[in-house]
């Protein structure tokens, strides 16, 4: 397990993210942005592995995350204030650009940076959910439900009803969250059993019709689905630091469909970096598999690289060995340059005909 260092960088008038940070100083950098629900330390997988070869690996709390800022302001948590945040943590670790790796909603912000700040990422990770979908807004992502399984006059919103939700009951959809955080986060983050049939709608599609997870009153207790996929003691920090803040944090990312579309809307979208998109095969709420909601990525990135990994929505830490051995892949084949001792090894080849 690598040594990790605690760092706080204070930006927009006192608003503060916490970070961690591991590797040497001097390593090529690597930022690793979580999503919904997660914190710094749900990386920790990647961050020891990184780390043991020489990278500079860092990953935030994400704003209403953990032990950065965290207040119930809506404004604080549209793309612009995210991004915002995410420049003041680049500046904060003295680099000007760095290989960006996000998961879930932190690939919607990973995404809006390479948008405002192309000359800020040097390569762009996206897990789960593509460049050039969540953060521009239902108009662009909402098109591409498979309909088949979602039939419109059944399912207006398909498998994201459950955003459609929280537009049109926030404090009730927050409240429910908040009846049992650490049930809900071990609801959540289950391996899937039995493989699911991929041609019927996920539960997520009948929120609003039926209730979260099939209209319990409250979340299941940990003791009422599986053991936690994170290891022990990262599952224990992670709770920690989800009871401290609650949901009302972490759900305001999906309160700023339009706000975020206006914002991202009018930008040149192509990107011409290396870029990696992680598709997990049995996610069936942001499905890249049966949905075409893969298609706006491939238009727009000029140099993409895909690999899909047998793995539910949470691959960060169900499938942490092949993530890892993924991005290792992706950086030596598309940017070696950004390999630790590119520049100094000494390496050489040498090939006969012996």
């Amino acid at each position: 397990m690598a040594t990790y260092t605690e760092h706080e960088v204070t930006y927009a008038g006192g608003k503060k993210i916490h970070y961690l940070a591991a590797g040497p100083v001097n390593g090529p950098l690597v930022l690793f942005i979580h999503g919904w629900p997660a914190t710094a330390i749900t990386w920790r997988h990647q961050l020891d592995a990184f780390a043991a070869v020489g990278f500079r690996a860092v990953a935030p709390d994400m704003p209403g995350y953990g032990q950065s800022t965290s207040r119930r302001l809506l404004d604080d948590y549209c793309q612009e204030a995210l991004v915002e945040g995410m420049m003041a943590l680049l500046a904060d670790t003295g680099r000007k650009a760095a290989v960006w790796v996000g998961h879930d909603w932190g690939s919607g912000v990973t995404s809006s940076v390479a948008i405002q700040h192309p000359e800020t990422v040097k390569a762009l990770v996206s897990i789960c959910v593509p460049y050039s979908t969540l953060e521009l807004g239902w108009d662009q992502f909402l098109p591409l439900v498979n309909r088949d399984i979602y039939p419109e006059d059944e399912y207006e919103f398909g498998q994201w009803d459950y955003m459609r939700r929280y537009e049109e009951e926030f404090e009730e959809a927050v409240a429910w969250c908040n009846k049992d955080i650490a049930g809900y986060c071990n609801a959540l983050m289950q391996k899937p059993g039995a493989r699911p049939d991929r041609t019927l709608p996920a539960h997520t599609a009948k929120v609003r019709r039926e209730g979260p997870l099939g209209g319990r009153e409250k979340p299941p207790s940990v003791d009422m689905t599986g053991p936690p996929m994170l290891p022990a003691e990262v599952w224990d920090s992670f709770i920690k630091d989800m009871e401290r803040t609650g949901f009302w944090t972490g759900c305001a990312y999906y309160m700023h469909h339009q706000r975020n579309a206006e914002y991202n809307g009018k930008k040149d979208r192509r990107l011409k970096q290396p870029v990696l998109f992680v598709h997990a095969t049995w996610d069936l709420v942001c499905d890249t598999k049966t949905s075409r909601l893969i298609e706006p990525m491939r238009e727009a990135c000029s140099d993409l690289t895909e690999v899909t990994l047998d793995a539910s929505h949470w691959v960060p830490f169900e499938k942490p060995r092949e993530l890892n051995a993924a991005l290792f892949r992706f950086i030596v084949n598309s940017l070696p340059s950004e390999w630790p001792g590119f520049w100094d090894s000494g390496y050489t080849t040498r090939k006969s005909d012996l």
